[in-house]
């Protein structure tokens, strides 16, 4: 009786386990599976040199760097640049816009603030291909008179990337601000620091975390923004990497599927490490600007 007792005992507690917490495992396998078997199948297909995806269903059944030293001749390496300045630039950008308007929706009072920023999240709604006619022939006419700016330009195309980087940055950074106490503001301007001092020196400190997702987010939102782009550059010389190898893939029936893999791969590996020395901050900005708005 006693080893039936515990028998169903153990038999209970296994399902109760299942119910409760067995399942979870489960849905967590498959999330995982989900996820890294294509991460796997492009590595594998960056390191065959048949360049065909059909012929990589064997996973690394050939391993082959030729696909990567391919990349360089081609042009990859001034592609990869270009939207390393492009990311950077409008993530530092957008990171010194954003912090500047939240700082005045957060700590000033003016007429219209509370419309202002619903008016920015309201704007952020329409998506931004419904301005590519009007983004187009905007670059076309400035491009007349200053060249920099206009089509074909890493610069024109930055433009365009911070015109619609005030948003939702700024909401998300205006709950952040306002959990700075206000006391520091004022013990600050006690001492004779100025609105800029208090914003350099003493707001940015506190704000880091914000601050670094905000950057993150640009970062990665630029580094493989394809339409926008293609849009603007019509150059080779002057393509970002999403545009460069999308004309590598553009005809399956020609296409160098080993090549394309191969950039795929090294395209990712900025944005992983980016993500792993900011990983620190990434959690408590999310979250900390919801507890106060």
């Amino acid at each position: 009786m006693a080893d039936t007792s515990v028998q169903r005992d153990l038999q209970l507690r296994g399902r109760r386990w299942w119910l409760e917490v067995g399942w979870r495992h489960v849905i967590a396998v498959v999330t995982i599976a989900a996820c890294v078997l294509p991460l796997v199948y492009v590595l594998s297909a960056s390191l065959n040199p048949g360049g065909t995806l059909t012929g990589s269903n064997q996973l690394f059944r050939t391993i082959d760097l030729e696909n990567y030293r391919d990349l360089w001749p081609r042009g990859y390496g001034s592609w990869f640049a270009n939207s390393l300045v492009v990311s950077t630039v409008t993530a530092v950008g957008t990171v010194l816009m954003g912090g500047a308007a939240a700082y005045a929706f957060s700590r000033f009072r003016f007429q219209g603030r509370r419309s202002s920023l619903t008016g920015l999240l309201i704007v952020q709604i329409f998506p931004q291909m419904l301005a590519f006619v009007a983004i187009f022939l905007l670059l076309l006419s400035i491009g007349d008179v200053f060249p920099v700016l206009g089509l074909n330009s890493r610069f024109g195309l930055i433009a365009v990337y911070l015109g619609g980087a005030l948003g939702v940055n700024t909401f998300l950074m205006y709950g952040f601000f306002n959990t700075v106490p206000r006391e520091l503001d004022e013990a600050a301007k006690i001492d004779g620091a100025s609105h800029a001092q208090i914003f350099w020196t003493i707001i940015l400190r506190l704000v880091a975390p914000i601050l670094a997702v905000v950057g993150l987010l640009s970062f990665i939102g630029t580094f493989g923004e394809f339409i926008v782009a293609k849009v603007v550059l019509q150059r080779p010389e002057e393509f970002t990497l999403a545009v460069g190898l999308y004309f590598w893939a553009a005809d399956e029936r020609t296409a160098d599927w080993g090549l394309f893999a191969a950039g795929a791969v090294l395209a990712a590996i900025p944005v992983i490490l980016l993500f792993l020395f900011l990983q620190k901050y990434i959690v408590a900005g999310l979250t900390a600007g919801s507890v106060k708005g």
